[in-house]
């Protein structure tokens, strides 16, 4: 790979796009999607506290934000050296590029997830995995689709569908995909990182070989293609994120003690860690985004040192592990990702609501995928024509336009998946006759 080619402007089926005004393409990039339907959406789906009541919890749409900070000092960061390894570069891009893209694909990273967060993929999965008489006149390759939702590749979908019009560039598509192969992929290596899950779906392979192609990231003939370099970065800054971010929402919830989470917090900051500067009187939220503020800064520095030690092998594809688990810092991370999981992701109002989405995702899907199918096929019941009324006009379009049983099945996933907690839950309520 090289960087050139990597860091394409080019839009699928356009002509390579130029700067407008002030802007350049990447950072057209990063305001379609700020200003596009779907990254709404974000303000209501879960990250880790489900339905929060609290003002301080993060949802998806705050997480989204702050990792697309930190993706692009990360991104400006690497650019700083690697536009000096390669001076030819600098002709053509500066380190703002660097940094719009990988802005631009974290702000996008998780576009795809359904309500209910990761609780919401299972919920999805299970619904197929439960009806094996659903696989009828589907490939192999759209039955491995069905049986893992993947929030990853439903970005990816929706950053190429037609009807939110991003176009997003060839460069910012590139590094939002994490997992450059199908659910399918029988070859897959454990010790990969960007085989551990999968990025696109069938529906969107012919968009994702494009984008490969162009941007030349390696022959798909082992069934997978190398990461995009700087898709390595997107994954860190989601890793430092979460990491640091979830910590202190537990502690703000009283899921964990400040002293605990002080000790946690330690050894990445090291020598500024000034335990006498925490003072009493200082509010919580206070001395916590202080610890925040300083152990992000310490995990960007020793991400963008690995980074460009493994530079060479990132372009070859020989490197592919995460940065967070190659710095420093890997143990401590481990040890917060380890009491996270403990005292905040199994905190007993997130798996009580966790527990009611495997009821709700399952539970539309039933009813939907019967009314269009219903719709399809011109039933008259009035329960499915009702149904049928409460999809989105392009769902409905899909449905009566499409006569692929997968692709009216991908409409209407779209469309379930697409929902904020709320509306999933209250859509429920109200179909079920549970709340009029």
């Amino acid at each position: 790979m090289n960087w050139s080619s990597l860091l394409s402007a080019q839009r699928l089926g356009q002509t390579p796009s130029t700067a407008e005004g002030s802007r350049s393409a990447f950072e057209q990039d990063y305001d379609r999607i700020i200003f596009s339907h779907p990254f709404r959406r974000l303000q209501d789906k879960t990250q880790v506290h489900p339905l929060p009541e609290d003002d301080f919890v993060h949802t998806r749409l705050t997480h989204s934000l702050e990792v697309s900070s930190v993706g692009r000092s990360l991104g400006k960061r690497v650019a700083e050296t690697v536009l000096q390894r390669h001076p030819e570069l600098a002709r053509q891009f500066s380190l703002f590029d660097f940094g719009a893209i990988v802005a631009a694909a974290s702000l996008a990273h998780d576009l795809g997830n359904p309500p209910f967060g990761h609780a919401g993929e299972d919920a999805l999965s299970d619904y197929f995995r439960k009806r094996p008489e659903a696989r009828q006149d589907l490939t192999d390759e759209q039955w491995a689709d069905l049986l893992s939702f993947e929030g990853n590749a439903q970005g990816f979908r929706i950053l190429n569908q037609a009807s939110y019009g991003l176009r997003l560039t060839l460069a910012t598509l590139g590094a939002f995909t994490k997992y450059p192969c199908p659910s399918h992929f029988q070859g897959r290596d454990a010790t990969r990182k960007s085989q551990k899950k999968f990025g696109f779906f069938d529906t969107e392979r012919e968009s994702f070989e494009a984008v490969a192609g162009a941007l030349q990231l390696s022959s798909p003939a082992s069934g997978a293609w190398h990461r995009h370099p700087l898709a390595f970065l997107v994954e860190a800054a989601d890793d430092i994120c979460y990491s640091i971010i979830d910590l202190e929402d537990g502690c703000n919830l009283g899921l964990i003690s400040f002293e605990e989470t002080v000790e946690l917090l330690a050894p990445i900051l090291g020598e500024k860690l000034h335990r006498g500067k925490l003072g009493r009187d200082e509010s919580l939220n206070k001395k916590l985004g202080t610890l925040r503020a300083l152990a992000i800064g310490e995990l960007i520095e020793a991400c963008t040192g690995v980074f460009l030690d493994e530079e060479r092998g990132i372009l070859e594809g020989t490197f592919d592990g995460a940065l967070t688990d190659r710095s420093r810092f890997r143990e401590s991370l481990r040890e917060i990702s380890k009491h996270s999981v403990e005292r905040i992701y199994r905190a007993r109002h997130v798996v009580e609501i966790e527990a009611a989405g495997h009821e709700v995702l399952p539970g539309l899907l039933e009813e939907f995928l019967a009314a269009a199918f219903a719709h399809q096929k011109g039933e008259k019941s009035r329960k499915y024509q009702n149904l049928a009324l409460l999809l989105p006009p392009e769902v409905r379009h899909a449905v009566r336009e499409t006569s692929s049983r997968y692709v009216l099945i991908r409409s209407v996933i779209d469309f379930v998946s697409g929902m904020t907690d709320k509306h999933a839950l209250n859509l429920y309520r109200k179909i079920k006759g549970m709340s009029l």
